[in-house]
Parts: structure tokens; sequence; C-alpha cells
């Protein structure tokens, strides 16, 4: 279910519910928060299950030490606990609301499109991917539906920034080429810029730029690496780090929206994440 990746998954959607303007207001109830944090828990780890459910037949000569091919659990487990997950990430938002339901929905279609079909184009894949992460921002956003409609386009950051990391990952096995891990570099920035562009029309310029150096620090020193060398095992662990860093970018999120103190309480699922990443998978 990949651990260290659903605490980024949670990071997303409390970015989300910052930019709604939801912390800033006096909220009689904090349990719409919850829902959203069980939904986008349900939502990624079903996901990422239902991906090794698809690829249990390739992993099994590329990567055979993962549950399904290694013998721990069968493929009809995985399918079956995906489908739950899946179904239950679902369920959470609409007892949320219906709009964060509908949003949910198709998360978990874009989830399962891309597992099954999306990461064998060389495009679709990656956009499909920052597609999934995007829709999870605005899952966030959604605990007041109508700032949805009203930064909607928000979600195009994360899903230039997911695109870059899924392209990078292409050679995670076989190795990458320079090229791609150039232009996985230019949509790192073109993602931070865009952060950098709403915290200024936000006013809250000085504090996100600080979020977003440590972002960047922690995806271009391991990209610079793999730009060095571009071997599977570089490679792997630019991608890592690419994923782990999208709870800094949440948290440039959060500061871009003036709600400080959030950011910085996610910033702090940064070592949570790192400790799960050192026990689970995280690619």
């Amino acid at each position: 279910m990949r651990p260290a990746n659903i605490v980024t998954a949670i990071a997303d959607i409390l970015a989300g519910i910052a930019i709604s303007g939801f912390f800033l207001q006096s909220a009689d109830s904090y349990s719409s928060v919850l829902l959203l944090i069980l939904s986008t828990i349900g939502l990624y780890a079903g996901g990422v299950v239902t991906n090794d459910v698809f690829d249990a037949d390739l992993d099994g000569i590329e990567r055979p030490e993962r549950p399904i091919p290694s013998g721990l659990i069968s493929v009809k487990e995985g399918a079956t606990l995906g489908l739950i997950l899946l179904v239950g990430g679902v369920i959470f938002a609409f007892v949320a609301s219906f709009s964060s339901g509908i949003i949910a929905f198709i998360i978990a279609l874009a989830a399962v499109v891309y597992d099954k079909w999306g990461k064998h184009h060389a495009f679709w894949g990656p956009l499909n991917m920052g597609v999934c992460r995007g829709l999870n921002l605005l899952l966030g956003l959604s605990i007041i539906p109508p700032q949805v409609f009203e930064y909607w386009f928000l979600a195009i950051v994360p899903v230039i920034y997911i695109a870059a990391i899924t392209m990078i990952s292409q050679g995670e096995v076989h190795g990458g080429k320079k090229a791609t891990l150039y232009s996985a570099g230019l949509l790192y920035g073109l993602a931070m810029a865009g952060i950098l562009y709403v915290s200024v029309s936000q006013d809250q310029q000085l504090v996100t730029i600080f979020f977003v150096l440590l972002w960047g620090l922690m995806v271009f020193l391991p990209l610079q690496n793999a730009i060095r060398k571009p071997e599977g095992k570089m490679i792997g662990r630019a991608v890592k780090a690419g994923v782990l860093a999208l709870i800094l970018m949440n948290a440039a999120w959060a500061s871009a929206f003036g709600v400080t103190y959030l950011a910085l309480i996610i910033v702090l699922l940064l070592p949570l994440s790192i400790l799960l990443a050192k026990v689970f998978a995280v690619t």
C-alpha cells in the first residue's frame, strides 16, 4: 500500500483544505477533514495495490521481491484489497459531501485507467498519473465545494510535477535518458514557479519561498546525480525524493494561502514519510 506515499496524499488533502480557506474560518466541526483524509488513504492505497495486481506477471521478472510475485499474497487477495480500499475511499468522500464523492470517484477511475493502460504510454501515462494527484488536491478543496470552481486551475501544478516524476520513473528498472531527466527538471521548475506566482498574488511570497527552496533542494540534488549517472539505482533515488518532496510542495501551497501554521504541520509529516520509506517501498 506504500505507506510513505500515503502520507504525501494526506498532505495533498491538507493543502487543498488550506487553499479553500477552511482553516481561516471558525469551523464548528472538523469531521469533514477526517473523512477526506480517510478517503485519500483508501484511494491512494487502493490505486497502488491495484497497480501491483496488474503488474503481477511483470514484477515476477523485474521485481520478484514484491508481495504478489513473492507469494506473500495472491493476485485474488490483492485485487480484493484494492477494490475494498478504492470503494472505501469513494464512500468516505461521499459522506463528506456529494462534490467530494464525485471527485473521489473520478480519482478511483483515473487510478485504475493508469494501472491497466495509462502507464504503458510515454506521454499519456505521466499525464494520467499527474491528473490523479491534481484531483487529490481538489478533493481537499472540496471541503468547501464552491472553492473547487474558484481554484480548480491550481491542480495544474501537481499535474505537471507528478508527470515529471512519472517520466523519470519510466527508466527506474533499465536506466533512463538524460533528455528525459532534463525535461523533468524543467517541469519541476515550472511547478515551483507556479506556486511562487500564486504566493505573490496572495502577498505571501516571503514565507512560501522558504518552503519552495527546501522542496527544490530535496528534488534537484538527486535529479542532478541521476543526470550524471542515469542508471536504475540513481533514477530510483530521484523518483523517491520527488515523491516524498510532495510534502514540501503541499507546505508551500498552505503558506501561499496564508495558513503558515498548517504549512509547518504538513512539514512535520516529512520525517514520518521518510521513516516509512526506509521500511516500505516507495516506487
